[in-house]
This record gives C-alpha cells, structure tokens and sequence, in this order.
C-alpha cells in the first residue's frame, strides 16, 4: 500500500489493547486488524513499553502492521526493519544511572511483598523497566501479584517514591502493564512515537488501556495529535473497531 497524507493510521497499544498482559495475539483480532487493514487508505501501528523482541513474541505477525514502535518509539521498525533508534544511557550517563538502579535494588531489597522472582532491572535502549517481582515470574505470580498490588498500590506508592527522588533527573515514571514501572526521561512517553507519523496523516486513531493518570497510556490518550479510544481489553478494541468497519 502506498502511504499517503490521507491515510488514516490506526495506532495500538499491545498488552490490555491487543493483547491479554504478556499473551500472544488472538485469532480474532488478527482477522479484526485484516479486515481493518483492507478498507483501503488505512495504516496500522503499535506502539508498546516492551522491547521489539518481546512485542514480536505477543503480535506473531509483524507483517499486519506498517509501523512498530517498541520501547514508546524509541526504536522504530517500518514494514518491519529498523530504522530508528535512541538510548537511555547516552541521555542520562553512568552516574545518573548507576544511581537509579542502586536506589531501585535497594528499595525492592526492602519491600515485603508475598513473592520475589528475577530481573528487578531491565534496561532497554529508550527504557528501564522497574519490577518489584520479578520479570522472570510466571504467569500465575504475575496474577497474585496483580491481585496484591489492587489491594495495596505498591506499583502507585513506588512510582510516586521514584518521582520525588528522581524527578530532578528530569525522568518520567509510568506504570507499564500489571508487574513493573517504566523510567524513561520526559518526552519519551508514547507520544514520542507521534514524530514518526504525524506528517503522515491528520487522522491518527490510538487505543490503549492504561488512559489514566501514571499509566503509559495517559499522556498519548489526550495528545491534540490522536483521537483517543480506552478499552478495557482485547474484545472491547474489536467492539470499538466494528464501528470504524460496520460504518
């Protein structure tokens, strides 16, 4: 398909939107995307906190969409190649960096939480992905977790911990997903993704889950540049897109 100023872009989140949290795609939603896709001028983004490795193991089939923006678009991937990509490490420097994750391994050290599993830190090239449990937890502690975190907002009181002591670092704290926090500095929430397709189109329809405030979803959601959709899971995305097909 030929990308055009008229094309309209259809721009999602993954986990909650197209996704159940950490599950791959679904068959009805890739028939929803297909069907979206044939209409004629439209194209079709993601944009998630995760790596692209990660975001490739959950939407299995990269070739639905025209642009893939992993880690908020930090690192972009166009008819599924690269062609852009920025770092965490060079905006801040070691120091900065060091001391971050210091003060993040010391305050999970000190939380009492029911479980405890693996990778507290992970650094991504525009992210570092902060979690109490454990990216390495299963399925099932990610659910107890999940429930845990309901009932006594340790994600919300750890992201607000993190803001007072780092802010003046100029990062930006977001809940990503059930388990863990996104830092990232200021201006590199999902809205950095807009740079890559704001001259393309002056209709960008985005959907996402986490539209309130202190989730990643938030700050995309009410940019003047998107028309923004919150869904509560994947049925609800496809509920939505039927208006846009039934139309």
């Amino acid at each position: 398909m030929s990308i055009t100023k008229k094309s309209k872009i259809f721009l999602f989140d993954v986990d909650g939107t197209l996704t159940k949290s950490r599950k791959t795609i679904e068959k009805d939603m890739v028939d929803t995307l297909l069907e979206l896709k044939s209409k004629g001028e439209c194209l079709l983004a993601l944009v998630g906190g995760s790596d692209y490795k990660k975001i490739i193991e959950q939407i299995q089939y990269p070739e639905i969409f025209d642009y893939i923006f992993s880690e908020n678009g930090v690192v972009a991937h166009k008819n599924n190649e690269q062609y852009f990509s920025e770092n965490i490490v060079n905006f801040l420097g070691e120091s900065k960096i060091k001391n971050l994750i210091n003060y993040c391994l010391l305050y999970i050290a000190n939380l009492d939480i029911p479980k405890k599993r693996g990778t507290f830190i992970e650094m991504r090239n525009g992210i570092i992905n902060i979690s109490p449990i454990g990216r390495n937890c299963s399925y099932i502690d990610r659910e107890e977790f999940c429930a845990y975190n309901s009932n006594n907002d340790i994600l919300k009181t750890f992201r607000s911990d993190l803001i007072n002591e780092f802010g003046k670092y100029n990062l930006a704290f977001s809940i990503g997903g059930q388990i863990s926090i996104d830092c990232f500095p200021i201006g590199w929430d999902k809205t950095f993704c807009l740079r890559h397709i704001e001259g393309i189109s002056n209709e960008i329809y985005f959907f996402g889950d986490k539209t309130d405030i202190g989730g990643n979803d938030y700050e995309i959601f009410h940019d003047k540049r998107v028309r923004g959709y919150s869904v509560t899971c994947p049925d609800d995305t496809i509920k939505v897109l039927r208006t846009f097909l039934d139309s």
